[in-house]
């Protein structure tokens, strides 16, 4: 048993799980926080981190669930209503987006579309729930908040992260190159290139 439990403590205290967990208390911490941004500024902020969570979270090991026992959830209704509802609120209109990798879009005749807002929050709730069994040092379920959380990762939310990556980044860099609110309906986009 004690050797089991030093290769546990192996992996949940290895360099690339802190190093996860050192980004997911940075994304945590940035949603959470209740300082107004304007809009250029919080996308500059989210199209850095969320590359990195992509990115830490494929370097994890592989774990395997230890215990039977359902793993404590953290993030309230209100929690991830709040998240959802400031996001909505900095992305405005363009809050929506058409999501092409959705399993239904090849049975659809019509566009299926997406919103920023509910992603950010779902992968929020999901690395909340992580974060906080390393927060509080819950280490008897420390392997199995990381296994729940990468199974998590190649299922659900880090396919998220990647769709809404498309309009964040589309949002960023035309806010920044090309497009002026005053003189966005002056721009003749079949002109652009020439």
């Amino acid at each position: 048993m004690k050797m089991a439990q030093n290769e546990n403590e192996k992996i949940i205290y290895s360099p690339s799980v802190i190093e996860f967990v050192t980004v997911c208390v940075e994304f945590c911490a940035f949603l959470e926080e209740d300082k107004p941004e304007s809009r250029r500024q919080w996308l500059g902020k989210i199209i850095r981190i969320l590359p990195l969570l992509y990115l830490k979270a494929t370097l994890l090991p592989e774990t395997i669930a230890l215990n039977d026992e359902p793993l404590e959830t953290f993030v309230s209704e209100n929690d991830y209503n709040c998240v959802a509802i400031k996001v909505a609120s900095i992305m405005g209109e363009e809050n929506i987006y058409l999501d092409v990798f959705v399993e239904d879009m090849k049975y659809s005749d019509t566009p299926i579309s997406a919103s920023i807002s509910e992603d950010i929050a779902d992968i929020y709730q999901d690395i909340r729930n992580f974060v906080s069994v390393y927060q509080y040092n819950l280490t008897a379920q420390m392997n199995d908040a990381l296994n729940r959380c990468m199974e998590n990762f190649r299922s659900y939310w880090g396919q998220k992260l990647v769709n809404v990556m498309r309009p964040l980044h589309a949002l960023y860099y035309r806010d920044n190159q090309f497009w002026n609110r005053e003189n966005e309906e002056e721009l003749n986009l079949d002109n652009l290139w020439d």
